[in-house]
C-alpha cells in the first residue's frame, strides 16, 4: 500500500501534538511557530518547488539531510544564507515529518537559549 502524502494538513496535526507550537504565518505564508518564530512554513520564494515544506535546522543538520537524501531534501540559492531546509513534502513518511517538526522546534529552542545567554554578557 503506498504511503500517504504528506501535506501542510498533515504539518498541522501533527504541529498540535506539541503543546508549545502554534500555526500561524510567517512572510504571509501559512507556517508553525514556537512563540513569534518559525519552526516551519510553506516557502514563498518563487525558487522553491510547489508542494514544499521550509524547515528550520542549523547547516550542519541541512548538510546531512542534502547528502543522505537529495530526493527529498533541497536548497536553492534563496535559501542558502538561511539555517533552513526545504523539503519535498510528498515524498516524507509520516516518522520523517515528526522528526523535521522537532528538529525545528529544537533548533528555535537552542536559538532562543543561545541569543538570551548572549543578551545576559
Amino acid at each position: 500500500m503506498p504511503k500517504k502524502a504528506m501535506t501542510f494538513d498533515s504539518v498541522r496535526a501533527l504541529a498540535r501534538k506539541f503543546p508549545d507550537l502554534a500555526e500561524g504565518t510567517t512572510y504571509g505564508t501559512p507556517a508553525i511557530l514556537l512563540g513569534k518564530r518559525m519552526v516551519a512554513c510553506i516557502p514563498n520564494h518563487k525558487s522553491a518547488e510547489p508542494g514544499s515544506l521550509a524547515v528550520r535546522v542549523d547547516f550542519e543538520q541541512r548538510d546531512a539531510l542534502l547528502q543522505d537524501d537529495p530526493e527529498t531534501y533541497y536548497v536553492k540559492e534563496h535559501y542558502l544564507n538561511y539555517p533552513v531546509v526545504l523539503v519535498r513534502m510528498a515524498r516524507l513518511s509520516e516518522d520523517q515529518l515528526r522528526d523535521l517538526i522537532t528538529a525545528g522546534r529544537q533548533f528555535v529552542l537552542a536559538h532562543e537559549a543561545k541569543k538570551r545567554s548572549v543578551k545576559r554578557k
